[in-house]
């Protein structure tokens, strides 16, 4: 959440510093101010004691309360080689190349279709932080409820009328729902992506294998923004990359739910008999 609400606060300082000191003054005082920060972070940080709980924990609950079982305890060497591994890749691939796309336009493209002004549609993007942020707790808290496979899912059913709509959307109100959703369901995709991690791959070298499947947000990163500008300039319009992003999430929604028969046969095959919703 902090991620989402980062842009939110910090576009608007850096803008000022910009201005008011220089593009390079102010990269001198950002990574000065990020040094003390992460500095004095890091000695406060420190792991519990052996055998810590939070108090009022009881040792009971702990035995009684019911655990869903991973579907496997993998390294990440042997989870690089699994169909499910470049499934969760290509399905965050898709999330986040469209999510940074629209973040890298929504301001012009705003204008464009929905006739905003510079400054109502400088607002929207201050405002697109929040969601960002909120759907990152949202969203992950919501996979608790209903399971990951059920969120991604979601998300890529909200995401493809999301974008099939927004070329045609004029009333200014609408457009901007659309684009928080987007951005609700972006953000929402990082939040989950470790749980269906641990839920697919287990926790025996989570975070390593989540540092091989954020290798799809770096990949997404290049993609997006040079994707939607090479369009842009191409046609003079943003409709054509909204189809075809539309298209990429029908894809991804594919992928969503053909995951699920390769969870199911690899449960059967265990001898499992809960599969994840």
């Amino acid at each position: 959440m902090g991620f989402g609400f980062a842009s939110l606060i910090a576009s608007p300082v850096i803008a000022r510093l910009i201005s008011g000191i220089g593009i390079s003054n102010t990269f001198y005082l950002l990574g000065a101010v990020y040094f003390v920060i992460m500095f004095l972070s890091s000695i406060y940080l420190s792991p519990p004691p052996k055998d810590w709980k939070p108090e009022g924990m009881r040792e009971e609950n702990d035995k009684n309360e019911k655990q869903t079982k991973d579907l496997a305890q993998l390294t990440a060497n042997e989870a690089v080689k699994t169909i499910r591994f470049w499934a969760l890749w290509t399905m965050l691939f898709i999330n986040v190349t469209c999510g940074i796309a629209i973040i890298s336009v929504a301001s012009p493209m705003a204008q464009d279709i929905a006739g905003l002004s510079a400054g109502a549609a400088a607002t929207m993007v201050g405002i697109m932080g929040l969601f960002n942020g909120f759907g990152r707790i949202g969203w992950a808290s919501v996979s608790d409820y209903i399971g990951r496979p059920n969120v991604y899912t979601t998300f890529f059913v909200l995401q493809t009328v999301a974008f099939l709509l927004l070329p045609n959307v004029t009333n200014a109100f609408f457009f901007q729902l659309l684009v928080y959703v987007i951005l609700t369901c972006y953000g929402g995709g990082f939040a989950s992506i470790p749980a269906y991690i641990g839920d697919l791959f287990g926790t025996k070298q989570l975070g390593a294998i989540h540092g091989y499947i954020l290798t799809a947000w770096a990949a997404a990163g290049l993609v997006g923004p040079l994707v939607v500008s090479w369009i842009r300039e191409s046609t003079n319009s943003y409709s054509l990359t909204l189809y075809i992003f539309t298209g990429a999430f029908v894809v991804a929604l594919s992928i969503s739910l053909l995951i699920r028969i390769n969870i199911r046969n690899i449960r059967k095959d265990s001898g499992q008999s809960h599969v994840p919703s």
